[in-house]
């Protein structure tokens, strides 16, 4: 059996350019596709977020039209509201990498207000990277990737390939033109080598011991991957 930890956003808002504050947290189905695959192999899950806050989940993520329908979405409901390690976050700063044989971030928006600037989170990165262990991120929880920054702008991610949302899949839900900075612009700049597959497709890329996945789709994928390098 295998511990994984589970780094999530503490956060239920996303800050657009106005100002005004955009109703998110993690995604579901990125949380609930790796959480149900690893516990369902035997795997024990502990969830981290900053403050020891217990994440938010997007509601919109458990509607009919996202989730893929109505039994879907009362699916996800049901699992999360099923997961004690959801009630019971461990503080993000107390965490010890020793404790655990993987680390996986869940997406969603909250990241791009709260682990993006998360100097804790980008200690636990860093050393993850390091380790060999493995280290799994998807959609926009790669927004954490920008607070590994030394103070002189460097990092250790830099010339790993990556993948993560998309400007195209952020300009069709409508919050590109919103938002304050894009996930695929970011990463470009810190020096990663940043690619894609399809919008809402599964896409995972692998290089070393981290694995990146693109979008919510990609979530169920990437929880296969680390099924068999865990195994």
């Amino acid at each position: 059996m295998a511990k994984v930890l589970f780094v999530m956003t503490g956060v239920d808002h996303w800050t657009l350019k106005d100002g005004t504050r955009h109703p998110t947290g993690y995604w579901a189905e990125e949380f609930v596709a790796p959480y149900t695959a690893l516990t369902g192999a035997g795997h024990q899950i502990t969830v981290a977020t900053p403050g020891a806050v217990v994440p938010t989940v997007d509601q919109g993520s458990l509607t009919p039209d996202m989730a893929g329908g109505d039994e879907n979405a009362k699916e996800l409901g049901a699992v999360i509201d099923s997961a004690i390690e959801l009630a019971l976050p461990l503080e993000l700063k107390d965490v010890d990498l020793a404790d655990y044989d993987a680390v996986y971030y869940p997406g969603g928006h909250g990241p791009m207000e709260d682990l993006a600037v998360d100097a804790d989170s980008g200690r636990l990165l860093v050393d993850a990277l390091a380790s060999g262990k493995p280290l799994a991120v998807v959609c926009h929880a790669p927004a954490a990737l920008l607070a590994t920054r030394d103070a002189d702008g460097a990092t250790p991610f830099a010339g790993y390939h990556v993948t993560g949302f998309t400007n195209d899949e952020e300009e069709a839900v409508g919050l590109a033109s919103k938002a304050k900075w894009l996930l695929e612009d970011e990463l470009v700049k810190l020096g990663v080598r940043f690619s894609r597959g399809e919008n809402w497709a599964p896409y995972t890329v692998v290089d070393r011991n981290l694995h990146t996945g693109q979008n919510p789709a990609s979530s169920a994928k990437l929880a296969q991957e680390l099924l068999g390098v865990l195994e």
